[in-house]
C-alpha cells in the first residue's frame, strides 16, 4: 500500500493532492504522520462525495473549500468531473462558484466542459446576470475551434444584454474569440462598433481593450465615439482608464497637429526630440500663422488632468505619458509633480516611473529640478533604484547644483553596495563630461578614490579616469605616471588593461615609465587575463614603433609567448602583429604603414545616459522599459502636416444638443423641417431618428409634457381641420388620447409604427384623415409664429409628399423598436393594445396580420444542375441523376421535391426498377415512386420523389433496385434547397428581420469587385444559391430575400447590404441557426468570386 501511495505522490498533482485534502477536511488524525500520504485518497473522495450530496449546503461548503484552495494557487483539476456535474444546479450560489471553477479549468479539461456545453447556452439565457456573464466567460474560455459559431453567437447575443455587466464580459470575450480564431475578425470589429455607442462607464474600457486587440488601426470607429470617451473618462475602472488613455494618445497623434510648433522659440535645445525635419520644415509658415489647438484636443487634456490624483498609479503614469506626447511644452509641466508622488510607492513601481522619468529628464531638465531631493539616494532601496536615481541625478546636474551633487556623490561611493559604488563613479565621470567647469575637480577626486581600498572602487576609478584623460591627455602625464604605478597593486582585468591602454596611448609622454611597465607585464604574461594579455601585446606593439632601442628584444620575446598561447584571439593578433611591424622578405605594402595604423589619434568616447535612445518608445510601455520593441507594441505615429477632418467627431456633439433641447421645442422644429423640405428624404430619416432618440431617452416630466402639448394640439387640429370622412378623424383622436395615457412608458418610434401602419392603406378617406393626425402635432406650434395661409400651404404640401416620407419614418421607428423591445416571437401589429372601437375600424382597413401578407411564391430561377445518384458503371449499365425543380411536393406540404431521371445504356431490356431499402435518419420521411415495370434499351424515363429532410442537410440513403440487382444510392440536399420562396412586403420583412435578432441573426463582410455587386449579379448569384422569393427594395445598396424552411415554415430572411468600396455585408435572420450558418457559408464565396 505504501509503494502505491509513493507512486501515486510522485505523479503530476501528487504534491497539491495533499494540500487539497488537508483543505477538505480539519479532522485529520496526529498519529497518521506515515500514513499521509493514503489518507489523501480518502479526503479528496470525501470531497467528491460532498460534491454528489442531495443536499446543496454541503455542496456549498465543497465549493468554497474548492474556490478557496484556487485563490491560494493551489491545483483543483482533478475534481473537475464532480464539480462539472453541479453545473446546472438551481441553487444560485452554488452555480456562481462552480462557474469561478470552470473558468478556471476550462481550457486545461476541454473535452469534459465540451459535454456541458448545451447548459452553458442555457445559462445565457438565465434571469441573473452574473449567472449569464459567468457562462459567457466559461463559454470563452474553452479554446475549442468546433465551437467558435457557438462563442460568435454568444457575444453577439450578450453585446445587446440589458446588464452593463454582461456586455463587459462579452468585450473580454471578444479578444479570447479573436485569439482562439482571427478569421473572424470582421464579425467582431462590428461587435466591437456596436459596444464603442454603448454609454455605460463599465463596458468602456473593456471594449477598448477588445478594439486595441482586435483591429488597433481602425481609427474611424473611434471618431464619432471620441468626445463621449473623452466624458466618461473620469467615471471608468482605473484599468479601463488606462487603456483609454492609451488608446486616446495614439488617436490624438493621427487627427491633431502638433501643439509644440507654438513655443519652438522658447526651447530650441529640444527641437530635436520633438520635431522631424518635416516638422521643422514648415517652422517659418506656423510663425506666420499662429496655432489655434483644436478644442477636441483640448477636450482631451482637459478631461484627463483630474486623473493625475489617482489613487492608481498605472492611471497616473498613463496620464503622465498622455501629457508628454500629446500637450504642448508649456502644459507637461504639471505632470512632475504626480510622478514624484508616485515614488513613495513600492520599489516595482518606482523602478517603471523613475524610468520613465529618466526619459523625460534627458529633454525637460526644468521639469524636475524642484523635486531634485527627491531622487537622492536612501539607503534602504535597492540597486536598481539606486541606479536610476544615480540616472536621473546625472540628467538635473548643471553649474548651479553640480557641488551639491557631488558631495552626494562622495557618500554614495563609500557605499557598502560595490555595483552602486561603481555606478556612481561612472556617473562622476559623466558629470565631468558634461559640465566642463567641473571636469578638473572631478578628476582630481577620482585619483583620490585610486587609493581606496576597495578594489572594485579603484577598478572602476581607473576605467572612468582613461576616459577622461581620452579627452585632454596632453595635460595629464603625472596622473598617468600614478596609474602606472597602482599596477602592482590592482587585480582587476579591466582595470589591468586599461591602465596598460593608456600608458600605450601616451608612451611618448612617459618615455621612461612605458618600457619598465611592459618589462612587469612580461614577466607575468603567462598568469594574466585574456584581456590584459592584449593590452601587453599592444603596448609592445607601440613600444616598438617607437621606442625600438629599448624593447625590441621584449617586444619578440612577448610576441613568442603570445604565439603559442591557449586563447585562439591572443595567437591570431600574435601572428598579425608580427607580419605587420617585423619587417621580412614576406612582409605585404602595410609594414610602412604600421605606426599610423597603431599610433592613429582615437576619438574620444561620449559618455551618453543609456536611456538617451528610448524616446522613440510611448512611454509607460513594456517596450519603453524593455529598450525593445515588444510583441504588440502599437507606434505613435508622427504628427499630420494638416489636421484631418474634425467634422467626423462630430456626431455626438448634435445629438447631445439635441437631448438637451426642451421636448416642446423638437416638436416644433421637426415639423416645420417636414413641411420645408423638398424631397429631402435624408434629412427627413436623419432628424427624425436622432427625435426618436432623444424622446425615448427624455426624463418622464419631458414626456408627460409632450404628451399634454400633442392632445391640445390634436384636438385643435381636428377641429378646424374637420373632414367628410368623420370616422376616420375619430380613430386620429382616438389614437391622440392613447398616447397621451401611455406617454410614460411608450416611446415615439411607436406611435410613428402605428401612423404608417394606418397611413398605408389606400382608401382616400383614411389617407386625408391621417395626414391631418399627422399634421395636428405642428398645428399648435406653428400657430405661434406663422399665419393660417401659411398652415394651410404647408398642410397642402404635407399631403404630397406623404407617401414618400412614410417609408422613411417607419425604418426608424423599426429600428427603434428593436433597440428597445427585443422580442423573441413573431408579434403581429400592435392593434390589441388599441381600444375595441378603434380595432373594428382597423379591420375595415384591412390591417390584420401579417401571416395573410407572406405567403409561398414561384420560384424566381429554377437551375438545371444534375447530381449523380447512380453511375452506369456501378448500375450495371442503369444510370440515374436527380435535380430539385423547385416546386412545392405534391406528396406532403413538408417534404422537398425531388425528381430522378433513370437511363438504361445497356442494349437489353431493365426490367422491375423500383426503391428497396430505406436508411434515413430519425425524423426523416420518404415518398418514394410508383414501381416502372422495364425500361427499353437507350431509353430514358422520369419519375418524382418527395423526401422531408427535417430541415436538415443530413443524407437520404436507400436502394435502387431493379429485378436483378441492389444499389446503395444516397440523396444530400443543397441547404439552398430546403427553401421555399416567399413574397412579402419590405415592411413586413423588416418588421420580421426585428423578431429575429441576437443569437438568431449571422453576418459576414464580402469583398468583391464594384462589377459583382450589380444588382442583376447579387440577383443571380443568390437564387443560383438558394430557392429564395426577392422583396422589394426602397434603397439601391439594399437587396432583400425572403423564403421559409420547408419542414418548419420558419422565415429565412437574406440581406446583401452594399458598403463603400468593393464590401458588402451578408446578413442572415432566422430562427434554424444551423441551416443559416450553412447558408452563410454557402453564399459567401459565391457572392466573392467574380
Amino acid at each position: 500500500m505504501s509503494s502505491n501511495s509513493f507512486a501515486y505522490n510522485e505523479q503530476s498533482g501528487g504534491g497539491e493532492a495533499t494540500e487539497l485534502g488537508q483543505e477538505a477536511t480539519s479532522t485529520i488524525s496526529p498519529s497518521g504522520a506515515f500514513g499521509l500520504f493514503s489518507s489523501d485518497l480518502k479526503k479528496n473522495e470525501d470531497l467528491k462525495q460532498m460534491l454528489e450530496s442531495n443536499k446543496d449546503s454541503a455542496k456549498l461548503d465543497a465549493m468554497k473549500r474548492i474556490v478557496g484552495m484556487i485563490a491560494k494557487g493551489k491545483n483543483a483539476s482533478e475534481l473537475f468531473p464532480a464539480v462539472v456535474k453541479n453545473v446546472a444546479s438551481k441553487n444560485i450560489e452554488i452555480k456562481k462558484l462552480v462557474y469561478v471553477y470552470l473558468v478556471r479549468y476550462a481550457e486545461e479539461q476541454q473535452d469534459l466542459a465540451l459535454l456541458s456545453i448545451s447548459t452553458f447556452q442555457r445559462a445565457l439565457k438565465d434571469p441573473n446576470q452574473l449567472i449569464r456573464a459567468s457562462a459567457l466567460r466559461v463559454l470563452s474560455s474553452i479554446r475549442v475551434p468546433i465551437i467558435v459559431p457557438i462563442m460568435m453567437l454568444a457575444i453577439k447575443e450578450a453585446s445587446a444584454d440589458l446588464s452593463p455587466y454582461v456586455r463587459k464580459n462579452a468585450a473580454h470575450a471578444i479578444q479570447k474569440l479573436y485569439s482562439l480564431d482571427p478569421e473572424q475578425k470582421e464579425m467582431l470589429i462590428e461587435v466591437i462598433e456596436k459596444l464603442l455607442k454603448d454609454k455605460s462607464t463599465l463596458v468602456a474600457g473593456s471594449v477598448v481593450m477588445a478594439f486595441e486587440e482586435v483591429c488597433p488601426d481602425r481609427i474611424d470607429l473611434i471618431h464619432k465615439n471620441y468626445r463621449k470617451l473623452c466624458n466618461l473618462l473620469v467615471d471608468v475602472e482605473e484599468w479601463g482608464q488606462v487603456v483609454i488613455i492609451h488608446m486616446l494618445t495614439r488617436y490624438a497623434r493621427t487627427q491633431f497637429v502638433s501643439p509644440w510648433k507654438e513655443d519652438d522659440g522658447l526651447e530650441d535645445n529640444e527641437k530635436n526630440f520633438y520635431e522631424s525635419d518635416d516638422e521643422q520644415k514648415e517652422k517659418t509658415d506656423q510663425r506666420k500663422k499662429p496655432y489655434t489647438m483644436d478644442p477636441d484636443h483640448r477636450l482631451l487634456i482637459r478631461n484627463t488632468k483630474p486623473l493625475l490624483q489617482s489613487r492608481n498609479a498605472a492611471v497616473v503614469m498613463a496620464v503622465a505619458q498622455l501629457y508628454w506626447h500629446i500637450s504642448p511644452k508649456s502644459e507637461v509641466g504639471i505632470i512632475s509633480k504626480s510622478l514624484v508622488r508616485l515614488l513613495r510607492s513600492n520599489r516595482e513601481v518606482q523602478y517603471i516611473v523613475l524610468q520613465n522619468i529618466a526619459t523625460m529628464s534627458i529633454q525637460r531638465k526644468g521639469m524636475f529640478e524642484p523635486y531634485l531631493k527627491s531622487f537622492y539616494v536612501r539607503s534602504t532601496d535597492p540597486t536598481m533604484i539606486k541606479t536610476l536615481k544615480l540616472e536621473i541625478l546625472t540628467n538635473l546636474a548643471n553649474e548651479a547644483n553640480i557641488s551639491t551633487l557631488l558631495r552626494e556623490f562622495q557618500t554614495y561611493v563609500k557605499s557598502q553596495d560595490k555595483q552602486f559604488a561603481a555606478a556612481t563613479i561612472q556617473t562622476i565621470g559623466r558629470c565631468a563630461t558634461n559640465i566642463s567647469e567641473v571636469t578638473d575637480t572631478c578628476l582630481n577626486g577620482l585619483v583620490c578614490l585610486l587609493s581606496n581600498r576597495d578594489e572594485i572602487v579603484v577598478a572602476e576609478s581607473v576605467v572612468v579616469i582613461k576616459k577622461l584623460l581620452q579627452m585632454q591627455p596632453a595635460q595629464h602625464g603625472e596622473i598617468i605616471k600614478h596609474m602606472a604605478k597602482l599596477l602592482d597593486s590592482i587585480t582587476v582585468p579591466v582595470a589591468r588593461a586599461s591602465i596598460l591602454w593608456l600608458i600605450g596611448e601616451n608612451c611618448e609622454r612617459v618615455p621612461k615609465i612605458a618600457p619598465d611597465v611592459l618589462r612587469k607585464m612580461a614577466k607575468s604574461f603567462t598568469s594574466e587575463d585574456d584581456l590584459v594579455k592584449l593590452q601587453i601585446l599592444n603596448l609592445g606593439t607601440k613600444l616598438y614603433l617607437t621606442n625600438s632601442r629599448q624593447t625590441k628584444l621584449l617586444t619578440q620575446y612577448i610576441l613568442n609567448l603570445g604565439k603559442y598561447d591557449q586563447n585562439y584571439d591572443i595567437r591570431d593578433r600574435t601572428r598579425f602583429i608580427r607580419q605587420l611591424i617585423v619587417p621580412n622578405e614576406k612582409s605585404g605594402a602595410l609594414s610602412k604603414y604600421a605606426k599610423k595604423i597603431f599610433l592613429a589619434q582615437k576619438p574620444a568616447p561620449l559618455l551618453e545616459s543609456p536611456f538617451k535612445d528610448r524616446d522613440h518608445f510611448q512611454l509607460g510601455t513594456l517596450s519603453h522599459t524593455l529598450n525593445t520593441k515588444a510583441k504588440g507594441y502599437l507606434e505613435l505615429s508622427n504628427w499630420p502636416e494638416v489636421a484631418p477632418d474634425p467634422s467626423v467627431r462630430n456626431v455626438e456633439v448634435i445629438e447631445l444638443a439635441k437631448e438637451w433641447t426642451p421636448a416642446g421645442k423638437t416638436k416644433k422644429e421637426n415639423p416645420a423641417k417636414k413641411f420645408y423640405s423638398e424631397s429631402e428624404e435624408e434629412d427627413d430619416s436623419s432628424d427624425s431618428s436622432s427625435d426618436s432618440e432623444s424622446e425615448s431617452e427624455s426624463a418622464n416630466g419631458e414626456q408627460d409634457e409632450e404628451g399634454g402639448s400633442s392632445d391640445d394640439s390634436s384636438e385643435d387640429s381636428s377641429s378646424e381641420h374637420r373632414s367628410d370622412s368623420e370616422s376616420a378623424s375619430e380613430v386620429g383622436d382616438k389614437r391622440t388620447a392613447k398616447r397621451n395615457s401611455k406617454s410614460k412608458g411608450k416611446s415615439d418610434s411607436e406611435d410613428g409604427e402605428k401612423e404608417n401602419e394606418k397611413s398605408k392603406t389606400s382608401d382616400s378617406s383614411s389617407a386625408d384623415s391621417g395626414s391631418e393626425e399627422e399634421s395636428s402635432p405642428g398645428s399648435e406650434s406653428e400657430s405661434e409664429s406663422e399665419s393660417e395661409s401659411r398652415k394651410v400651404a404647408k398642410e397642402k404640401e404635407k399631403k404630397k409628399t406623404k407617401q414618400d416620407r412614410n417609408p422613411l419614418t417607419k425604418d426608424v421607428s423599426l429600428l427603434d423598436l428593436d433597440d428597445f423591445n427585443p422580442v423573441s416571437t413573431p408579434v403581429a401589429f400592435p392593434t390589441p393594445a388599441l381600444s375595441p372601437s378603434l380595432i373594428a375600424d382597423l379591420e375595415g382597413l384591412n390591417l390584420s396580420t401579417s401571416s395573410s401578407v407572406i405567403s409561398v411564391n414561384t420560384p424566381v430561377f429554377v437551375p438545371v444542375k444534375t447530381h449523380v445518384l447512380l453511375h452506369r458503371m456501378s448500375g450495371r449499365g442503369l444510370a440515374a441523376h436527380y435535380f430539385f425543380p423547385r416546386q412545392p411536393c405534391i406528396f406532403g406540404d413538408k417534404m422537398v421535391s425531388v425528381q430522378i431521371t433513370l437511363n438504361n445504356t445497356t442494349d437489353r431490356k431493365i426490367e422491375n426498377i423500383h426503391i428497396g431499402g430505406k436508411k434515413l435518419p430519425v425524423g426523416m420521411q420518404m415518398h418514394v415512386f410508383n414501381p416502372i415495370e422495364s425500361l427499353e434499351p437507350e431509353g430514358s424515363i422520369t419519375v418524382s420523389m418527395g423526401i422531408d429532410f427535417c430541415d436538415s442537410t443530413q443524407t437520404a440513403s436507400f436502394q435502387l433496385c431493379t429485378k436483378d440487382d441492389c444499389f446503395n444510392v444516397n440523396i444530400q440536399p443543397p441547404v439552398g434547397e430546403l427553401l421555399l420562396p416567399v413574397a412579402m412586403s419590405e415592411k413586413d420583412f423588416k418588421k420580421e428581420q426585428g423578431m429575429l435578432t441576437g443569437m438568431n441573426e449571422m453576418s459576414t463582410v464580402i469583398i468583391a469587385a464594384p462589377q459583382n455587386f450589380t444588382p442583376s449579379v447579387i440577383l443571380q448569384k443568390v437564387v443560383n444559391v438558394a430557392n429564395v422569393g426577392v422583396v422589394p427594395s426602397g434603397q439601391d445598396n439594399i437587396h432583400r430575400f425572403a423564403a421559409k424552411t420547408v419542414h418548419s415554415g420558419s422565415l429565412m430572411l437574406v440581406t446583401v447590404e452594399l458598403k463603400e468600396g468593393s464590401t458588402a455585408q451578408l446578413i442572415i435572420n432566422t430562427e434554424r441557426t444551423v441551416i443559416g450558418s450553412v447558408l452563410l457559408r454557402e453564399l459567401k464565396p459565391v457572392l466573392s468570386q467574380g
